[in-house]
């Protein structure tokens, strides 16, 4: 991607990758789905994750899976707010930039 992504975008992909499984997802699983738009790595993503909790929009709990513990990603109450303003700013961000690219129409 040539535009700088900023970790809002980046969160609001989470939240909204994250908000798709109302059981909860797990880190690989966030990691394959985000890279779909946006090339990510593990490492960046990680903390990302780690910054969400930490700001209570995630709720994590680990579960069995393959004889390991798996760690999963579930969206609060919190998160499923700060989602929603994300989507709002982004479609006024992109309402403009699309006006501008358009040449003011």
């Amino acid at each position: 991607m040539v535009f700088n992504t900023g970790a809002a975008l980046l969160d609001a992909i989470v939240l909204a990758v994250v908000s798709k499984e109302e059981q909860g997802t797990y880190g690989y699983k966030i990691t394959q789905d985000v890279r779909q738009v946006l090339e990510v790595s593990e490492s960046t993503l990680y903390p990302v994750l780690r910054r969400l909790q930490k700001d209570e929009c995630l709720a994590v709990y680990d579960m069995e899976f393959g004889g390991r513990n798996r760690r999963y990603y579930k969206l609060t109450e919190k998160g499923a707010a700060q989602l929603h303003l994300y989507q709002v700013e982004w479609k006024s961000y992109t309402s403009k930039i699309n006006r501008l690219f358009e040449g003011g129409k």
